[in-house]
């Protein structure tokens, strides 16, 4: 796995290796050229323009500048300010060493003129605003961000691309958008969630020093980004001795009158993602609807009130039929009443592996009045717990309805107030976004997150139903389960890229998801096998 730090935590791991000897200059010169490699490795680039900030980013461009004009590469840097008006000790010095080796420079130049220089330019080397920055690109920035996004060039950011936030993946305003984006030492946050997925292209990690690793898991990663690898452990051996008993059974309770779709999704999902056999259980009037359009799986009606949601009576039944199964997922389409809340407080109080979804998610927040941190002994159990939340359940379940987590590090700082909270291993909440996290006690895991096209209705009731089907399926134990639901998302996220190759990026429905879901995991595990053999970017 691949550590991802803290933009603040970036710093103790910098002051770490000036205490080794390696100074700031020295990592300066290391990130210069690290940023001038990348460029180097471009086809057919002879001419490079390099935008420098004021700080030690724009000192890492200057690094850039002069090492490819040693290379014989026609560069120019555009500057705010002339080399011996930079304020900065060390950037003033490389940008001055830069200058007396005949890089050519523009201080200051009107519009007109970048535009007129980007028409001849092949690779933009972007080190304006680096990991400290926050708030709006102040002028010439901003004007120079607009030039490079409309100039057509391949565009290489030095540590995060001019506007992003390092730290949560947002842009105020405008920002930078990269092909590549060389980030020093190791990953930050930003660069994996929200507009950093579209800002930052191909990310390269340029650790610059020997000490790097050990430096950077003693300043306490944020989280783990997963690599196909981290998988092989909590995929089930391959085996032709199985029926559909020891592939794992999953009950799938939800479903309501106003909404009989989300259930039957999660159950397709759960069926196509490797369940031997799933059961669904709805309420009674929804029954009917749905035994038509799924003759592989049953269909249990259960008590309901008269607005077609379940009713008390169902809570004992459903526990009952939950002994039963190896997994059971809860909430899809199920509403919020007084019934549901009782489904759901008797399963968590039941010793069954357990995966709350949705409306689940919802009854809880009801049954804690938005304070699920402050109900540590109703989620403390033994069997494995994996909640789903997308970023508004999240916010409802810890307070912050008005306001839900906006990021990927407020994601991951809600979901662990629920699991630090409980403090045990059977735990994980799977924070989904445009990056999702997996979040237990112990680590935050990453997965490689799925394409635009998984945002359409129903898509989160196809990945609980996967995610059921994979719990259902493994033997692991509870420290696994940030892995094994990174995995489920990893296939959920592929079957949306089939699906998208199918139907085209705006034209993907939950279903079409689902069909995938069997071809993903295929790929995936062929992947996983033989890394050398099938190339999944």
């Amino acid at each position: 796995m691949q550590p991802v730090l803290n933009v603040e935590d970036v710093k103790r791991v910098e002051s770490g290796l000036t205490e080794v000897g390696v100074s700031i200059s020295e990592l300066m010169h290391r990130a210069g050229t690290a940023a001038a490699n990348e460029v180097m490795r471009t086809d057919d680039v002879s001419s490079v323009t390099v935008f420098c900030g004021l700080g030690n980013n724009g000192g890492d461009g200057w690094v850039a500048a002069e090492s490819l004009r040693k290379r014989d590469i026609d560069v120019t840097v555009v500057t705010p300010v002339a080399p011996d008006d930079i304020q900065g000790d060390l950037a003033r010095v490389v940008a001055k060493s830069a200058q007396a080796a005949g890089v050519k420079m523009l201080v200051a130049p009107p519009k007109g003129r970048v535009e007129e220089l980007l028409l001849s330019t092949d690779v933009v080397v972007d080190a304006m605003l680096g990991t400290g920055f926050h708030g709006d690109p102040r002028a010439p920035f901003d004007i120079w961000i607009e030039c490079i996004n409309a100039s057509g060039a391949t565009v290489i950011a030095v540590d995060v691309p001019s506007g992003l936030s390092a730290q949560t993946g947002l842009a105020s305003s405008r920002c930078v958008i990269a092909d590549m984006t060389v980030t020093m030492l190791v990953l930050k946050p930003g660069l994996l969630a929200d507009m950093g997925r579209d800002a930052c292209g191909t990310i390269v990690v340029a650790p610059l020093a020997e000490q790097t690793e050990r430096l950077v898991l003693e300043a306490d990663p944020v989280a783990w980004r997963a690599d196909l690898e981290d998988y092989v452990d909590v995929l089930a051996p391959p085996s032709n001795a199985v029926d559909k008993f020891t592939r794992g059974s999953v009950l799938v309770v939800g479903g309501s009158l106003r909404f009989p779709g989300a259930p039957l999704l999660a159950a397709q999902a759960a069926a196509r993602s490797g369940a031997g056999y799933v059961t669904l259980a709805v309420p009674e009037p929804v029954a009917p609807i749905l035994q038509s359009q799924m003759p592989e799986i049953p269909v249990m009606g259960l008590p309901s009130d008269p607005d077609g949601t379940f009713s008390a009576e169902a809570a004992d039944i459903v526990a009952e039929l939950a002994l039963k199964r190896t997994a059971t997922l809860v909430g899809p389409g199920m509403r919020v009443s007084g019934g549901t809340v009782g489904v759901v407080s008797k399963l968590i109080s039941s010793e069954v592996p357990l995966v709350i979804d949705a409306d689940g998610l919802n009854c809880l927040a009801r049954l804690t009045s938005n304070k699920l941190d402050d109900f540590p002994e109703l989620l403390r159990r033994n069997e494995p717990l994996i909640l789903t939340p997308h970023r508004r359940e999240l916010g409802r379940l810890v307070g912050q309805q008005e306001v839900p987590p906006a990021s990927l590090t407020a994601a991951m700082e809600a979901a662990r107030r629920i699991v630090w909270t409980d403090g045990g291993s059977e735990i994980t909440v799977v924070a989904k976004g445009s990056a999702t996290a997996c979040v237990s006690v112990d680590a935050a895991v990453l997965p490689k997150p799925g394409p635009a096209a998984l945002a359409t209705a129903g898509s989160g009731d196809v990945l609980g139903g996967v995610v059921a089907a994979f719990l259902a399926r493994s033997n692991v134990g509870n420290d696994d389960l940030p892995v094994l639901s990174a995995l489920a998302c990893e296939v959920h996220g592929y079957a949306g890229s089939i699906a998208a190759e199918r139907f085209g990026s705006h034209g993907v429905m939950a279903r079409d998801i689902i069909d995938a879901l069997g071809l993903a995991e295929d790929a995936l595990e062929e992947q996983i096998a033989f890394p050398e053999s099938t190339d999944m970017d």
